[in-house]
């Protein structure tokens, strides 16, 4: 069963930098054609003083750069083999693109348990700054941790 006391707890936190090779992988793996995302010169016409990254890269960049990706996962005191991928939000306060440095700031935002205790969801958000210290955006997963429940 996930530990509900660690509600509220801070977990590491996580410093990436954008890079450019990088997002254009993380891009072509999306099949993203948009030029704001792939053309300098058309994000800046967009407005951007940069390419931007497109909305679900934080999620990878903060995975991809963490000490222990799945840290969250030991704190709840779940087994990856019972998790599933519930839902991600993004909310973006300022843009994001090559360039930045980000830090990622993630704690355990609530825990609920579910159909009688048989799944629990567990949510995390992160709180993202650049290295201005910018509030560039705020990020949210829930995972579902399926629990074994006697009959």
């Amino acid at each position: 069963m996930v530990d509900h006391s660690v509600v509220g707890r801070s977990l590491a936190p996580v410093t990436a930098h954008v890079e450019a090779g990088r997002l254009r992988f993380f891009r072509e793996t999306l099949g993203e054609s948009n030029p704001v995302y792939t053309d300098a010169g058309a994000a800046k016409a967009a407005g951007y003083a940069a390419i931007p990254v497109p909305p679900t890269y934080l999620f990878c960049l903060e995975m991809m750069d963490a000490e222990q990706a799945f840290e969250f996962l030991d704190v709840l005191g779940a087994d990856l083999k019972q998790v599933l991928h519930g839902e991600q939000r993004f909310t973006y306060r300022a843009p994001v693109q090559v360039g930045d440095t980000l830090r990622f700031e993630p704690r355990i935002a609530s825990i609920t348990d579910k159909k009688g205790g048989a799944m629990t969801l567990a949510v995390v958000e992160t709180w993202v700054t650049n290295q201005h210290g910018v509030h560039v955006a705020d990020c949210s997963r829930t995972v579902v941790v399926l629990n074994k429940v006697a009959a």
